[in-house]
């Protein structure tokens, strides 16, 4: 398994309407097409006003056509254009747990 981390640094004050949209309709998109929601998190100290996803996938080629199925997808498309515009950076890490990780 592999585990990909993206981070959104949302700008401030517009953490709660991210929030809020992603529970109301974003995220019910990003499951059915990407499947293994592992976490979704705020940050409470350190980076404020982040948001990090954690999701998981048994290889890079999965998380390719899991990712690249999301953004054809035309509920995604329209979602989008209310979300681009609260986030202000975005990364993303992918980890490779070791052989002694509880998630293999």
């Amino acid at each position: 398994m592999i585990v990909e981390e993206r981070t959104y640094h949302i700008h401030t004050g517009k953490l709660g309407e991210v929030v809020g949209l992603y529970r109301d309709e974003g995220i019910a998109i990003q499951e059915q097409i990407l499947g293994n929601l592992l976490g979704w998190f705020t940050v409470d100290v350190g980076e404020l006003s982040s948001i990090v996803s954690l999701w998981g996938y048994d290889s890079y080629g999965e998380r390719e056509e899991r990712r690249a199925r999301l953004q054809a997808d035309e509920r995604w498309q329209a979602f989008l254009p209310r979300l681009a515009p609260l986030v202000h950076t975005q990364w993303n890490r992918i980890m490779v747990p070791t052989s002694f990780s509880p998630i293999r």
